[in-house]
């Protein structure tokens, strides 16, 4: 027969495991998880996914422009940036949310760097110190006249950016517009 000593530790290896299983579901991202952005669902100019395959609840959320998203949301605006919603309490300061820079080749994407609000971006701006100035019924999703620093791209340099992500195979090609603002954009960062 079972003594109540022992039962109470089995009751507390019950229970402290139901605590735990959010975090130990948790699964790990890499870079696997980033590929071309024109394949991910458009909204409004940015783009989405969902790692844990509910897509629907995602696009609810993004497209009711407040609410909280679910885990496992992917959201990116440009190829080299994204944030990836985590589970509930993963971590409370960035309500969840983990940060993500990236480097992007036609082999591919690496994680040049990811976290919390620690995490800048390749022009040293960090993207906790952004997006946490969204409305809060926004979630940290930064869009024009929700509460977010303008970002100092035109529309044309994004959608050009966009379209030239080299994960991409079969991109569109760009616009007279597009193509005349990605090159300013090139000669003002000194690239080739």
């Amino acid at each position: 027969m079972l003594t109540s000593r022992v039962l109470g530790w089995i009751g507390m290896g019950v229970f402290g495991a139901c605590l735990a299983a959010p975090v130990l579901a948790e699964r790990e991202i890499g870079a696997e998880d980033f590929g071309c952005l024109l394949e991910m669902t458009p909204v409004r100019g940015f783009y989405v996914s969902n790692l844990h395959g509910d897509l629907a609840a995602t696009l609810a959320v993004a497209e009711a422009e407040t609410g909280v998203w679910p885990p496992g949301s992917l959201v990116q605006l440009v190829p080299g940036e994204a944030m990836v919603k985590r589970s509930d309490g993963y971590n409370p300061a960035t309500r969840d949310w983990e940060f993500f820079e990236l480097d992007t080749t036609s082999g591919g994407t690496s994680i040049r760097a990811r976290g919390f609000a620690d995490v800048n971006n390749r022009f040293g701006g960090n993207c906790f110190a952004c997006h946490v100035k969204a409305n809060p019924d926004r979630d940290l999703i930064c869009e024009q006249g929700h509460g977010c620093d303008p970002i100092p791209l035109t529309e044309a340099v994004t959608r050009a950016l966009q379209k030239t992500d080299p994960r991409c195979s079969d991109a569109p090609a760009l616009t007279p517009e597009e193509a005349a603002a990605l090159s300013a954009l090139q000669a003002t960062l000194g690239a080739p």
